[in-house]
């Protein structure tokens, strides 16, 4: 295929302000790419991940999505469907004058997302999307507390509060749930590759997510970061494939009322790239119904690939 322009946008997402929250790289203008060849552009963008939108396989829908982090390619990812799903807001009402809503439904390779998006004409805009698969535990074996502290670099009586112990739960994509007993602990938490895999196993998805329930700011429920050296990833800013996962620990330890429950989880702080995620879930007995994921995200930057 001969070179040709494809457009492509830069948002922060978590985040309505600029250089703020996790950016992601959208590639608008997708088909003929070869997988090799969006591995070496998100390689090139060297985000956290990168989206290639290519026409849905039903016409029905708005984009079907490939999803890739510098490594490898993901079957879903939180940052990207809201930050993609406003994007391609803003683009079907390039000429609005006034905040408007719509809806965008995207094909992932972990199902069909329908996204609720709200735009603003100032380039800025907010999405929710239904998960679309629940938060399940994982039988993928952890290291001993001992190991998992010496992985974060922490003592192993940063390791729990409350009845919250070290779990794996995945909404699509596995993580390592870390429970650390305050903010100063996970303030002080970095991965010490040495002994990563010995505590997190020598797979691709070895990744933590590390939280307690002291936080930054007063108005959130839960203080995160994430470290996935096995997907490129030393630090994310904002993790919302982790926070779906997460729904998981909130249903298992902290066992939620009946009805609605809105919870606000903030990372990235440490980066200096502060994010807010927003997750609701309709509990039902003791099941979750439904659960979803919001945030904002601006558009920061648009241009062309020549490839």
């Amino acid at each position: 295929m001969s070179k040709s322009a494809r457009r492509y946008s830069i948002l922060d997402v978590f985040t309505d302000e600029a250089l703020a929250g996790n950016p992601l790289a959208v590639v608008l203008d997708s088909e003929g790419l070869s997988d090799e060849q969006m591995l070496k552009i998100a390689k090139e963008f060297n985000l956290s991940e990168t989206v290639f939108v290519c026409a849905p396989s039903n016409p029905a829908h708005n984009a079907s999505l490939r999803i890739f982090t510098p490594q490898l390619e993901l079957p879903f990812a939180g940052h990207p469907t809201v930050g993609t799903a406003v994007l391609l807001g803003l683009e079907k009402c390039a000429e609005v004058k006034k905040e408007m809503d719509c809806m965008v439904v995207l094909e992932e390779k972990i199902g069909l997302v329908r996204c609720a998006v709200k735009i603003d004409p100032d380039g800025c805009g907010e999405a929710v999307f239904e998960l679309p698969k629940e938060a399940e535990p994982v039988a993928m074996a952890l290291g001993s507390k001992d190991e998992i502290a010496a992985a974060l670099g922490l003592h192993i009586e940063d390791i729990g509060f409350e009845n919250h112990v070290p779990t794996v739960y995945s909404a699509g994509v596995p993580f390592a749930m870390v429970p650390l007993k305050n903010l100063d602990a996970v303030q002080r938490a970095k991965p010490v590759i040495p002994s990563w895999n010995t505590a997190f196993g020598s797979h691709a998805h070895n990744d933590a997510f590390v939280y307690s329930r002291e936080t930054v700011k007063h108005t959130s429920n839960f203080h995160t970061r994430m470290f996935a050296p096995g997907m490129g990833i030393v630090e994310d800013p904002a993790t919302g494939s982790a926070v779906a996962a997460f729904s998981g620990v909130i249903r298992k330890f902290d066992r939620p009322m009946k009805g609605s429950n809105a919870y606000i989880i903030e990372q990235g702080f440490e980066m200096e790239r502060p994010s807010i995620i927003h997750l609701e879930l309709d509990v039902e007995g003791e099941a979750i119904k439904a659960a979803r994921i919001g945030g904002k995200a601006v558009r920061v930057a648009s241009g062309a690939l020549y490839i």
